[in-house]
């Protein structure tokens, strides 16, 4: 698995073969980013959960990114994103969070301009509950762009969460779902989703 683009762009991030680990392959995370320029969306404060190697949020550190952070649950993985990060350079605008996502939501201090999500197959139907955890948190604003990673076999298990799909694309068995929320735009933060 290589960075695809901007200043480290063909580095060979480390990985570990593990049956949970489902890396985003290089043609979804060209095709991701290429929305996200598409939508011009700001790359500059970038939250990456369920992180896994941290492929998504290196590759936009790589592309411009000010600052990124990463959640991931298995320290083994907390490991190999902390040695892709110093490989990489980037250790000093990143840091890594070692937990479930859904318990470090409420301890983040960040303002995030990009939110990358990409859960397990099997975990997708607590996403909704994530999402509007995180939509509801003073961590978004209207202006951040959500990137959910998900099976092309579903994709509405966010409605409810005060965060409306943008844009969808579908690569195989895998889909991207662009979200952006509603806060400003009729629903004040905290306010019914």
């Amino acid at each position: 698995m290589r960075i695809t683009g901007g200043e480290v762009r063909g580095f060979r991030l480390q990985t570990l073969r593990l049956p949970s680990l489902r890396p985003t392959s290089d043609r979804v995370r060209v095709a991701l980013f290429s929305v996200l320029d598409s939508l011009g969306a700001d790359l500059s404060s970038v939250l990456d959960l369920y992180a896994g190697t941290g492929a998504l949020g290196i590759e936009a550190l790589s592309r411009g990114a000010e600052r990124a952070e990463f959640v991931e649950r298995d320290a083994r993985l907390c490991r190999v994103i902390q040695e892709n990060l110093s490989h990489t350079g980037f250790g000093d605008r990143a840091t890594v969070h070692c937990a479930a996502a859904e318990r470090v939501i409420d301890r983040l201090q960040g303002r995030y301009t990009l939110v990358l999500l990409d859960p397990p197959y099997a975990e997708e139907a607590a996403l909704a509950d994530l999402l509007r955890k995180l939509v509801s948190s003073p961590r978004v604003s209207q202006e951040t762009v959500i990137v959910v990673e998900h099976s092309s076999r579903r994709g509405g298990q966010w409605e409810g969460s005060g965060a409306d799909v943008m844009e969808r694309k579908r690569y195989g068995d895998t889909a991207l779902s662009f979200l952006r929320t509603r806060k400003g735009r009729g629903l004040e933060e905290g306010g019914p989703a």
